[in-house]
């Protein structure tokens, strides 16, 4: 590992003490069986996995959030800011020339006072460390679009479905096509779907899917079927939501005007005008911060509310040199049903030594 990088990462994380955050160092192998089902389907599929005869299936940790969470949640003080820094894991099959190990440093706040001042805490903090170096922040909110899904006229299973693949944009693509009827339905399924008993003829079962699953299945497949068409109206204002990039203020009023169809956003959007609020009380020129409708939607999929990154526009070669976001719900899956709001992010020391040196 870099030396260079090791300093910088201890000297973020001296900054992130001087802020009130208290250390905490979660070990580098992690229970997979708790862990794997929590991170995006992205980073499951890259995280280095082994097994351990004592303790069973084992992971090295792709990120820091998840640990950090789940100590908390056992007995942290409350309200509570944590940093750390350290090595984290993920293989890079597709893109090899990408270091499969290295550092981050990390901010995190679990405190239910006021989660917009916390979001704008959490971002200024990174915003002043980064502050000098040629990056553009950008932000999103997974919240709104969440709020776009619970809102509309489809049946729970539907909607879920779509929450379930918010995180991938063309499966969810995929979905709102099928259930607004854009896609038609395979002739295959069509046959299978009509069928007085689809399973009649089969071939001698395999794999591991019983009879009654598959039995199971197919009828979760003709109650969908049975469904009416989505909306074309409705998926215009997810397509809306999506296309949304503009400074802040003005996506705010962008998505004020969709919510007026739409009413199941106005909480979400009551939220990001005081998050904005709380930023530019904390000196963010919020005039000029970029907001994207679709942000977020291939980072972890723990986040649910704020989503922000620091990039490069000079070098689109390197991932954002910081991240972060709100993870309310992830304290509650991990809590037992007892949950905290909390937000927080990371920096890539050696992503911040590539920019100061013009790499």
């Amino acid at each position: 590992m870099n030396p260079a990088a090791r300093d910088k990462a201890a000297s973020l994380r001296a900054r992130f003490e001087a802020a009130g955050a208290a250390v905490i160092d979660p070990a580098i192998l992690q229970p997979a069986e708790t862990l794997l089902d929590l991170y995006g389907e992205d980073i499951r599929g890259r995280a280095y996995v082994t097994a351990d005869p004592g303790r069973g299936e084992m992971m090295l940790r792709p990120d820091f959030t998840v640990p950090v969470v789940q100590a908390h949640m056992q007995g942290g003080a409350e309200p509570a800011r944590y940093t750390y820094s350290g090595e984290v894991f993920r293989r890079q099959e597709a893109d090899p020339d990408r270091n499969s190990e290295y550092l981050q440093v990390g901010f995190e706040i679990f405190d239910r006072t006021d989660p917009a001042a916390a979001d704008a805490e959490v971002f200024a903090i990174f915003a002043d460390a980064l502050a000098g170096l040629p990056l553009r922040a950008v932000t999103g909110d997974i919240g709104v679009l969440m709020a776009a899904v619970g809102g509309l006229d489809a049946s729970a299973a539907r909607r879920a479905a779509l929450l379930r693949h918010l995180w991938r944009p063309r499966r969810f693509r995929a979905l709102l096509d099928r259930f607004s009827g854009k896609t038609r339905v395979p002739p295959a399924r069509a046959k299978l779907l009509k069928a007085r008993d689809p399973l009649d003829g089969a071939a001698p079962l395999v794999g591991k899917r019983s009879h009654d699953e598959i039995a199971a299945r197919i009828e979760t497949l003709r109650a969908d079927a049975a469904q009416p068409p989505l909306s074309r109206d409705q998926v215009a204002l997810v397509d809306a939501i999506l296309a949304v990039r503009e400074t802040a203020p003005f996506a705010l009023a962008r998505l004020r005007d969709i919510a007026v169809d739409m009413p199941a956003l106005t909480p979400a959007l009551d939220r990001l005008e005081a998050r904005l609020d709380a930023l530019a009380a904390r000196g963010i020129d919020v005039e000029a911060l970029d907001f994207e409708g679709s942000y977020g939607r291939t980072s972890m999929e723990y986040y649910d509310g704020f989503v922000f990154g620091f990039v490069s526009d000079a070098r689109p070669d390197l991932p954002p040199a910081a991240t972060g976001g709100r993870y309310d719900a992830l304290t509650e899956r991990l809590g037992d049903g007892q949950a905290i709001p909390a937000v927080g992010g990371v920096i890539r020391p050696d992503l911040i030594l590539a920019l100061e040196g013009g790499a």
